[in-house]
């Protein structure tokens, strides 16, 4: 208490000479209607600036938030798109006894997504694997695939309550059955441990008709991936051993580099489609 009066004490000029201040305002600003127009003004201006500066600051803390909303936004316009593909693929393939029936949307399409935001990703090695915030109790199981709002990231590998872990499309081990859009010949994408930006589509018949910048995309013989999904695009292309076939080498659609949020594809029928598809197998 004493250091506080004493601190009173040494500046009392200080004090003495805001309070005359303060003074000399108010009765400006009481008597004189031109100097309470500018002083108001004034404070309009400066609230003006720092309104506009609270509201900045607002905005670029919401980014991530409004971000992450646009991400799944297009993530249902985008299985919107695939789906309707799938109905139009229907009806001219059925064309000959077309009558007007449409199956329900759900019979011809059957994925659904989960939005995901990656915690942990590898690209220098030769197998590569990314983690991702969701798991089990968020609906992911093994062999889900997953993409990226540019194209396919990998398969669903291993899965606990909070968190699963994704085999990379850089994994010499994942391979990708994809096709050229426009055509139904299909081939093999597998990455060669080089290049991150790289794969090859192998064994791709070679009266397919493509040309560099065509696009690969999924092509849908799985229970993983609908048919549709952006790979990539044709870099260049070669001979294989046999003759019979190219291999072709593609830029990827998706940059690992920067990967943040993923999006996870589930398919309600896809243990349906393993089962009759290992009971075939087992009478053979």
């Amino acid at each position: 208490m004493r250091k506080l009066l004493d601190f009173l004490v040494r500046k009392r000029h200080w004090f003495l000479f805001l309070l005359l201040e303060i003074i000399a305002v108010v009765l400006i600003y009481r008597n004189s209607a031109y100097q309470r127009s500018i002083i108001f003004s004034s404070g309009n201006v400066v609230t003006g600036h720092i309104a506009a500066v609270a509201g900045g600051v607002t905005s670029y803390l919401n980014l991530k938030q409004i971000n992450r909303e646009l991400l799944d936004r297009n993530g249902q316009l985008e299985m919107e798109v695939l789906r309707l593909r799938q109905e139009i693929a229907w009806m001219q393939a059925d064309t000959a006894v077309f009558s007007g029936y449409v199956p329900d949307s759900t019979e011809l399409f059957h994925y659904n997504f989960v939005m995901a935001q990656v915690v942990n990703n590898s690209i220098t090695r030769i197998a590569n694997y990314i983690t991702i915030d969701k798991g089990r109790k968020d609906g992911i199981l093994p062999d889900m695939g997953v993409v990226s709002q540019n194209g396919v990231v990998g398969v669903v590998s291993t899965v606990s309550d909070h968190f699963a872990v994704i085999i990379s499309l850089l994994n010499p081990k994942f391979r990708l059955s994809c096709k050229v859009v426009g055509s139904a010949y299909f081939g093999s994408m597998v990455w060669d441990a080089g290049n991150i930006g790289y794969a090859n589509l192998e064994e791709l018949p070679r009266h397919v008709n493509f040309e560099k910048g065509d696009t690969i995309v999924t092509s849908g013989y799985s229970a993983i991936f609908p048919s549709g999904i952006v790979v990539g695009t044709v870099e260049s292309h070669e001979k294989q051993h046999d003759d019979n076939f190219y291999s072709v080498r593609v830029k990827l659609a998706t940059d690992f580099s920067s990967l943040t949020d993923v999006r996870v594809i589930s398919n309600y029928k896809q243990d349906e489609q393993r089962n009759v598809e290992n009971e075939a197998k087992r009478n053979d």
